[in-house]
C-alpha cells in the first residue's frame, strides 16, 4: 500500500510541490468544502498550469504596478527606524513611551540569511522578548514564521510583529489598497484579514514551541496600515481575527487528513504534466480534463477571485444550483440542478421527500414572482401544494 506521501506525489507528476505563502494559505478557507481543491494543494501541484493544459487558463497574480505600491508604501511606513508606524501604535496601542527598540531578522551579520536561519534567529528573539516581562515596546521587522501545510513546512514573512506594553504581540500587517473616507473595498479587507489570522496562527505556534509564553500572548486583533484617502500618508486600525483562525484551523486540520480523501480517489490518478524536449506537456488536454473530473468540486462563484481552478469548474458546473452561490446551495440543499428546480418551482415534477422543504421555498418564491411581475406566468395550481407551503407563505 502506498502511504499517503507518495500518493500525492503521484497526483501531482513530475514537478517539485508548489510552495505555500500566506496568501495561498488564506485562499484554502475561500471554498473548504472542495476536495478537488483540497487534494491539489495538499498535493502541491500547480493548479494555475494544470488549468491552462486543460483549456481554462486564469488571469490569477498581482500586477507589477500593484507590487511596486505596495512595496513603496511598506517602505514609507517602515522609513527611518518605523518612525511614521510607531505614531500609529501610539493611536492603536497606547504606547506611553516615545521610543521603542527595533531589530532587522531579513538580514544580520551584514547579509540575509537562509530561511531556516531566519527562523531560528525569530525564534530566539522573540523567545527572549516573551520571557523577559520587559514593558520596553519592540517591533520585529522581516520576522519568518513556520506552519505546518498538509504535511509540509511552509515559510512565512509577515511585515511585522509589534511587541506591546503589558505583555502582548500584535501582527501588523500593512497594506496598499486606500481607506477612503473611512471605508475600504470590502473584499480586499477580507482577504487581509484572513492573511492576517495567518500570521497569527503561526506565531502561536512558535510561541507554543518555544515554551516561554503561552500562545494566548499573541493578540487576537491585528493592525491594519492602509494609505488615508488620495494621499500616501497610512492609517492604521485594529482587526479582530477569531472567527477567521477558526475557519484557518478547521481548514488546516481538514488537510492533516488529506488520506481519508485519497482513499476515495483510484490509486493510478495523476495530474503529471511532464514536458517533453520543447518543454510542452505529453498529456493530451482532454485526458487530463478527465483526471480532474475524477475528483469532486464545490464550485461558487467567490472561486473566481482565489482558486487558478476556477474557469474549469465553472465550466463543469453549468446547470447546477451551486454555481449560483453558496446560499443557493444551502437553500435548496438536495435539489442540485437548475432545471429540477425550475420544475419542482413550476408544480412540473414531484418532489423526492429530501425535497420536500425545498420544493415547498421553490413553491412560494414562484408564486411570488409571479404576482409581483405584470404579465408574468400565472401562479402553480393549487393543486400542487405541499406540506408547510402555507406556513412559509404566511412567515413571508
Amino acid at each position: 500500500m502506498h502511504t499517503t506521501e507518495a500518493r500525492l506525489d503521484r497526483i501531482r507528476g513530475f514537478a517539485p510541490p508548489r510552495p505555500h505563502n500566506a496568501r495561498t494559505i488564506a485562499a484554502l478557507t475561500s471554498n473548504p468544502g472542495c476536495a478537488r481543491r483540497a487534494i491539489m494543494d495538499a498535493a502541491g501541484v500547480d493548479k494555475a498550469r494544470v488549468a491552462a493544459h486543460a483549456g481554462f487558463r486564469a488571469p490569477f497574480g498581482q500586477s507589477q504596478f500593484a507590487i511596486t505600491r505596495g512595496n513603496a508604501f511598506e517602505a514609507q511606513v517602515k522609513a527611518d527606524g518605523c518612525a511614521e508606524l510607531l505614531r500609529l501604535l501610539r493611536e492603536q496601542l497606547h504606547l506611553p513611551i516615545p521610543e521603542v527598540s527595533y531589530d532587522d531578522l531579513e538580514y544580520f551579520g551584514g547579509e540575509r540569511r537562509s530561511h531556516e536561519a531566519r527562523h531560528a534567529r525569530t525564534r530566539a528573539l522573540l523567545g527572549r522578548a516573551a520571557a523577559s516581562g520587559d514593558d520596553a515596546g519592540t517591533m520585529f521587522d522581516h520576522p519568518m514564521l513556520t506552519l505546518e501545510v498538509g504535511g509540509r513546512r511552509v515559510y512565512l514573512e509577515p511585515d511585522l510583529i509589534a511587541f506591546r506594553l503589558r505583555d502582548r504581540f500584535h501582527v501588523v500587517e500593512i497594506k496598499s489598497f486606500a481607506v477612503i473616507d473611512g471605508q475600504a473595498d470590502g473584499g480586499k479587507v477580507a482577504a487581509a484579514v484572513i492573511q492576517s489570522a495567518v500570521y497569527v496562527l503561526a506565531l502561536r505556534q512558535l510561541m507554543e514551541a518555544t515554551a516561554a509564553a503561552p500562545p494566548d500572548i499573541v493578540a487576537d486583533e491585528v493592525i491594519l496600515v492602509c494609505p488615508e484617502n488620495f494621499s500616501n500618508r497610512p492609517v492604521a486600525a485594529l482587526l479582530d481575527v477569531r472567527k477567521e483562525l477558526t475557519v484557518l484551523q478547521r481548514q488546516l486540520a481538514r488537510l492533516e487528513r488529506i488520506e481519508d480523501l485519497l482513499d476515495t480517489l483510484p490509486a493510478d490518478l495523476t495530474f503529471d504534466l511532464e514536458a517533453d524536449e520543447a518543454g510542452v506537456p505529453r498529456r493530451p488536454p482532454g485526458e487530463l480534463a478527465e483526471a480532474i473530473r475524477v475528483v469532486p468540486a464545490r464550485y461558487a462563484p467567490e472561486c473566481l477571485s482565489s482558486c487558478e481552478m476556477c474557469f474549469f469548474c465553472r465550466d463543469e458546473a453549468q446547470g447546477e444550483t451551486g454555481a449560483l452561490g453558496r446560499d443557493v446551495r444551502d437553500d435548496l440543499g438536495c435539489v442540485e440542478y437548475v432545471p429540477t428546480a425550475l420544475a419542482l418551482a413550476r408544480g412540473e415534477a414531484e418532489p423526492s421527500p429530501e425535497q420536500a422543504e425545498a420544493a415547498a421555498v421553490l413553491r412560494l418564491a414562484c408564486r411570488l414572482r409571479s404576482e409581483s411581475l405584470p404579465g408574468g406566468e400565472g401562479p402553480p395550481p393549487a393543486a400542487g401544494r405541499w406540506p408547510g407551503e402555507e406556513a412559509l407563505g404566511e412567515a413571508v
